[in-house]
């Protein structure tokens, strides 16, 4: 009796109280975020195509988004109706279910809203469920929103609300994040305008594992201080110990290093930029060339007769080719210090235009493309593994501000690096002979070719081992001794399905089963997943191919190639036909077909890689005088 006297008085275990979950929309930018108590800020990717914030607030009511223009209608039902909605995300080559987030809390979410609140009545989107309807709804004076929230807390896991514009917005994300209660996560997007420049946006978080003062990021950017949109639905669903549904895209946001307010407001100006200079640099980077080039033709005419003036065209031809090879080195060098416009063509040219012919001084005629193939490699692979970034920041990397691809290698460099190391194979080679130490040594090369553009640490592209395998491959038969046979052409073919059986190992490996091919295709769950994959990924290329001068683009590059492969014999006339030049000419035009037919760019891979071969055999057309005859 005593005992269970003591056991009465002794006081009682009480059950933790549910977690909660507040997500709010508000106009703040980096710093207003970086103020509040406890935040961590990063920024968001928030659409992929044109930006939106009605389809910016579905995607993340869904956990998934496709490209805006792969929907049947680009734009979004007028008021919201939902059947319409609805309708409209059936026809997107994905599934995608309109307000699961919503739908897989118990009980639904609550909306909050605020007369003035940037949200209005789109706010509601996020806290839609997959039948249109909202848990609970409450509207609130601008100077009560906080207090309005945490009473709408007390019915629902999950708030939505819209802050305040200004002071008063200001003021209800500070009161948000001091009075957040212990076991709740506070996400708070920013919400801009709809219109061009809004696909980069500032987002925050308190409550997550780490702290606050920290740079967020997520396994879908694998970059520090990025995030996506369709990140927001599975960290809510994580934090309230619910289970994440298998149509959610995204991946929950972690925190990840200590928070540089300077350097990610450097990163934000950086990333809205670097499209709009890419054709601009290639522009100065050709007409440098093409001055070079009359420079030479004016020296050829004025000097006097031999030497110089012989020798002039041919060096001008081999100098601007190697340096046009060098740009995916000289790329990173802007890329560190982030310049204008100006002094970013600027500088890309001088260094293209210095390292071509300090490279045509240092190494013989035709070695000179290992050179810059070698140190692109290796920069490159340190710079992923060494989480520098400055592949994401050059004009060579995968431009996040698409709200496609975030990480590795973009598919502008995968078919153009395939080519330069096949010249860089066939310039060591040279003068190569068909033997099976030369296929071993294009084979090898091709193996940790693939492996390094397929790694989900490094070049993170399914597509690019497949191209580079297909590539290389080709190159490898070129290369036997004997030529053609029914078993070498099998092997070529059979070559892109090793390089899956090897990247999902690498994958495993690696990345603990999360890179970006066992992701999407080893981890699909049905024929369905399968389907959507391959339908997206050729929708988006056959886009790409109508897409501005692209046609004429596609066109020309084909042509280029058609009449590459009918005058094989004159076009490879410096090198008498060596084997190894014929096998990377081949090689590389496989690499840049293969990577057409498997990439999402689809036809920008084959122009890339036509344009790279360009510039190899106007190398090999610069061959001077004095080199031994092969």
């Amino acid at each position: 009796m005593a005992c269970l006297a003591l056991a009465c008085l002794a006081p009682q275990a009480q059950a933790a109280p549910p977690r909660t979950a507040v997500l709010a929309f508000a106009s703040a930018g980096e710093r207003e975020l970086a103020s509040a108590p406890g935040m961590s800020v990063g920024i968001l990717s928030a659409i992929q195509g044109t930006y939106s914030p009605a389809q910016m607030l579905l995607d993340i009511g869904q956990g998934a988004r496709v490209a805006t223009s792969a929907y049947g209608s680009s734009k979004l039902p007028a008021g919201g109706r939902w059947p319409a909605v609805l309708a409209r995300a059936r026809k997107a080559p994905q599934t995608l279910r309109p307000g699961l987030l919503a739908s897989s809390v118990p009980g639904g979410a609550g909306y909050v809203g605020s007369a003035t609140g940037v949200a209005g009545w789109i706010g509601g989107l996020a806290a839609v469920d997959e039948h249109g309807g909202v848990g609970a709804v409450a509207e609130s004076p601008d100077s009560k929103i906080a207090a309005a929230v945490a009473a709408m807390r007390a019915r629902k896991r999950l708030v939505v609300t819209g802050l305040p514009e200004g002071a008063a917005g200001r003021s209800a994300l500070r009161a948000l994040a001091s009075s957040r209660p212990a076991g709740e996560l506070l996400i708070v997007v920013q919400l801009a305008s709809g219109g061009h420049g809004h696909e980069l946006l500032w987002a925050g978080a308190a409550g997550l594992p780490g702290g606050g003062g920290r740079a967020l990021s997520s396994r879908t950017t694998n970059e520090r201080g990025l995030v996506s949109a369709i990140d927001v639905a599975p960290t809510i669903l994580r934090h309230l110990g619910l289970p994440v549904p298998a149509e959610m895209r995204g991946a929950p946001v972690e925190t990840d290093g200590a928070l540089h307010g300077a350097s990610l407001r450097g990163l934000f100006a950086r990333l809205h930029v670097v499209g709009g200079r890419r054709l601009k640099a290639l522009g100065v980077l050709l007409c440098a060339w093409a001055l070079l080039l009359l420079g030479s033709a004016f020296v050829a005419r004025s000097a006097p007769a031999g030497g110089w003036r012989a020798a002039a065209p041919a060096w001008a031809m081999r100098a601007g080719a190697l340096g046009l090879l060098w740009a995916p080195v000289a790329v990173l060098i802007p890329a560190a210090i982030e310049p204008g416009a100006a002094v970013e063509y600027a500088t890309i040219a001088l260094a293209c235009f210095a390292l071509g012919p300090l490279t045509d001084a240092l190494l013989p005629w035709p070695r000179a493309p290992l050179a810059p193939a070698l140190v692109a490699v290796i920069a490159l692979t340190v710079d992923q593994l060494a989480r520098t970034q400055l592949l994401m920041r050059s004009l060579l990397g995968p431009n996040p501000i698409l709200g496609a691809r975030f990480y590795g290698f973009g598919n502008e460099l995968k078919s153009g690096l395939a080519v330069l190391v096949l010249a860089g194979v066939a310039a060591t080679l040279y003068p190569a002979a068909r033997s099976r130490g030369a296929v071993l040594a294009m084979a090898a090369t091709g193996v940790a070719l693939a492996a390094i553009e397929g790694a989900a640490r490094i070049g993170a592209g399914v597509g690019g081992a497949v191209l580079v395998a297909a590539g290389f491959a080709a190159a490898a038969v070129v290369l036997a001794p004997g030529g053609f046979s029914r078993g070498r052409v099998l092997i070529a073919v059979a070559a892109p399905l090793l390089a899956l059986v090897l990247l999902a190992l690498i994958d495993l490996l690696t990345a603990h089963g999360s890179g970006h091919f066992t992701g999407s295709v080893l981890h699909a769950r049905s024929a369905a997943d399968l389907r959507d994959v391959i339908e997206r990924r050729y929708g988006a290329a056959w886009r790409e191919l109508r897409n501005h001068a692209m046609p004429y683009a596609t066109a020309l590059a084909l042509l280029y190639a058609v009449a590459g492969v009918r005058r094989r014999a004159r076009l490879l006339a410096p090198v008498a036909g060596d084997p190894g030049w014929r096998a990377a000419l081949v090689g590389g035009l496989t690499a840049g077909v293969v990577g057409t037919l498997s990439e999402d760019s689809g036809p920008v891979l084959l122009v890339v890689a036509v344009f790279a071969l360009g510039c190899v055999c106007a190398y090999l057309w610069g061959r001077p005088k004095s080199a031994a005859a092969p």
